[in-house]
């Protein structure tokens, strides 16, 4: 399983790289949610995040849900669908004040590969993708986008 801690990683200017494809800045390797305030991605990532509306009553049933949860996100900082979802993800999980030391980050290239094996295991296809488990075994996934919303998504997973 994927786990960091938030507060003792940050975005190493190394771990910014240029995509080959758009020739502007992308993340690899792990992260912490602060790399997103870099002004290559915080245009996307604060302007999506402060347009969420959290669906309050699907969140409010997760609270209870979330006690020994931890969840790794797979993402690429130049794609569409992770640009639009991690940043509402992170406005639910803000809302429910779940701890950032139970979110590990792994920013990927085109190939859904890091800088290192970071997703050696976690047989990424798409992204994001957003792995939620309890008490270290996988107990369920969002790949690209929700089949309902996110709320409604992870109330699936969580309630098994």
């Amino acid at each position: 399983m994927a786990q960091t801690n938030d507060s003792n990683v940050t975005a190493a200017k190394d771990t910014l790289v240029k995509d080959p494809l758009s020739q502007q800045p992308m993340l690899l390797g792990y992260c912490s949610r602060q790399a997103f305030q870099d002004t290559s991605f915080s245009w996307w990532f604060n302007s999506v995040y402060d347009m969420y509306e959290v669906d309050s009553a699907s969140a409010e049933m997760l609270k209870d849900k979330l006690n020994d949860i931890s969840i790794t996100i797979v993402m690429g900082t130049w794609c569409s669908d992770s640009r639009r979802e991690v940043p509402k993800l992170f406005k639910i999980l803000d809302q429910l004040k779940f701890p950032s030391d139970k979110i590990s980050i792994i920013t990927v290239g085109r190939d859904r590969k890091g800088r290192g094996n970071e997703t050696g295991n976690l047989k990424i296809e798409l992204v994001p993708t957003i792995i939620f488990y309890r008490n270290g075994s996988e107990i369920g996934r969002i790949v690209e986008s929700p089949k309902i919303s996110l709320e409604k998504d992870m109330l699936k997973i969580l309630e098994g």
